[in-house]
């Protein structure tokens, strides 16, 4: 065994070594490092005097050292999106690779085994033509020119204008701007130039041309379709077709447009409310027939159905319409009264209401429906047993309903009776 002298002599020795670093040589256009500012600038209420934070976000071409800065109002992902953008306008081209933290916003998973990009960062490396490769867990050295501007940046910009109130986002973003510019625009300690003349001398013919259009922030969600089959952004709903509920689908947000998918397929697309809304945004074809229909309960709907019936269904509804004090209180007995018309047509609906009107002036469903019933089902069938050379005698009352010809064709052609014989009966029927 060492004595301790010895021991901490040796110990010296290899931590001397296993610490060397690394000077990493930086081609050109070859990457971009993003990160956020620890330490954010603060917006005050002029009413309130509340402050809330204003987040910078940083991207540094590590060859150049040139540096784009923007302050923003939160961290979510669609701003994270939105950062990048402006980053490469700004740059007016795109690097070969972003190098991003492991964060939720660039990755969904990172392992030593294998890398889940975010889906909504993947579609923007996809737009601008290059490739993600986040720095590992817990090692920031991996980026270490961001790490390393992140401290400048924060002694330049966020402490600089530390003792500035700002009284809108808008203001601060232009603070920041102008500090920006300040700093790229510094010269050099230990060479000549600065960051804006190292970048358009050594760095600017060597990014990759950005695309004609630029790139519309979309934020991927993953829900589950409720029993009211609407998926929401966050603070408005939108429906989506209901033999979907149940089912996990894809949702697509961008600042214009809601799109759904489910199996890589759209179903939904609806246009995106800037502004909260008490009720959802629904398409009636994304509706079950039921419920359409509950929404087309309106006196004047089942007034112009009425009329594609008959003047005695016309009558009935009316009734229906303004027996109570509100012609809401009307509207089930309307509804039951389409949906005989479904059952038994239009024709037996109209004859059942004719017949109810002549006998009272306040029909119900219950009378209609009984007349429509006994008409569908025409004469109810009599059964009776006879003993063997018996006989028996019937009379059999019935009602025709909607006869256009006159009495005496109805004498010369009356219904006849089907006669159907069981083993100790016989059963007698209006044929």
């Amino acid at each position: 065994p060492y004595m301790y002298t010895q021991f901490c002599e040796k110990y010296r020795r290899w931590a001397r070594v296993t610490k060397a670093t690394m000077r990493i040589s930086h081609k050109p256009g070859d990457a971009m490092q993003v990160d956020w500012i620890g330490d954010p600038l603060y917006i005050t209420d002029s009413v309130t005097g509340e402050l809330t934070p204003a987040y910078i976000f940083v991207a540094v071409l590590p060859c150049s050292w040139y540096t784009y800065a923007e302050a923003c109002c939160d961290m979510k992902q669609e701003r994270w999106l939105l950062c990048h953008v402006h980053a490469f306008s700004y740059f007016g081209g795109v690097p070969r690779l972003l190098i991003p933290d492991s964060c939720k916003t660039a990755t969904t998973a990172n392992t030593r085994y294998e890398t889940v990009l975010n889906r909504s960062y993947q579609e923007l490396a996809e737009h601008y033509g290059t490739a993600i490769v986040p720095a590992r867990v817990k090692k920031p050295d991996d980026k270490a020119a961001a790490e390393g501007l992140v401290r400048f940046v924060s002694t330049w910009i966020t402490a600089a204008l530390r003792d500035r109130k700002f009284f809108s986002l808008a203001e601060a973003q232009q603070a920041v701007r102008e500090k920006l510019e300040e700093l790229n625009r510094r010269p050099f300690k230990k060479r000549p130039g600065c960051r804006l003349t190292a970048y358009e001398q050594e760095e600017k013919a060597y990014m990759r041309s950005l695309p004609v259009h630029a790139y519309e922030p979309a934020v991927w969600l993953h829900p589950k379709v409720g029993y009211d089959y609407l998926v929401s952004d966050g603070v408005n709903k939108y429906s989506v077709p209901y033999d979907l509920i149940g089912e996990k689908v894809d949702v697509r947000l961008t600042s214009q447009i809601v799109e759904v998918f489910y199996k890589q397929t759209r179903v939904a697309a609806h246009i995106r409310l800037d502004k909260p809304q008490r009720d959802p945004v629904v398409k009636p074809e994304h509706m079950p027939e039921h419920h359409r229909r509950y929404l087309n309960y309106t006196a004047d709907d089942f007034t112009a159905w009425a009329n594609t019936v008959g003047p005695n269904t016309v009558e009935t509804v009316q009734f229906f319409l303004t027996v109570g004090r509100e012609a809401e209180q009307g509207f089930k007995a309307c509804a039951s009264l389409t949906k005989l018309g479904s059952r038994y047509g239009a024709q037996r609906l109209e004859d059942a209401c004719e017949r109810v009107l002549r006998l009272t002036s306040t029909p119900t469903i219950r009378n209609i429906s009984a007349l429509c019933k006994a008409s569908a089902e025409r004469m109810p069938g009599l059964s009776f047993s006879l003993q063997q050379n018996a006989s028996k005698t019937i009379l059999l009352p019935f009602i025709v309903m909607g006869w256009q010809n006159d009495y005496n064709d109805l004498l010369e052609n009356p219904p006849m009776l089907q006669i159907t014989q069981y083993p100790h009966q016989k059963m007698l029927e209006i044929a």
